[in-house]
């Protein structure tokens, strides 16, 4: 973590809280990112997936604009030919 209140948190755990050496250890690991070092991030994954999602989207919204124009040009043509 690269933000202030993380480094306020970092230097506080260092210098001032009384806690125990694992704990303070544990706390430092987890402000510097190295807990859990076998975390591989799924970004692709999940951009992958809302990109199918949008075009799926994109699909649907130009089926149901074709779908509202044919349905304005039949009711345009029944109000003609009354």
């Amino acid at each position: 973590l690269q933000t202030p209140a993380a480094g306020l948190l970092r230097s506080y755990a260092m210098e001032k809280a009384e806690v125990t050496d694992s704990t303070r250890q544990e706390l430092l690991a987890f402000l510097s990112g190295t807990e859990g070092s076998d975390y591989a991030p799924q970004s692709g994954e999940i951009t992958g997936i809302l990109k199918q999602m949008g075009d799926e989207m994109n699909k649907d919204y130009s089926d149901a604009t074709a779908e509202e124009n044919s349905a304005i040009e039949n009711f345009e043509a029944l109000m003609a030919a009354k």
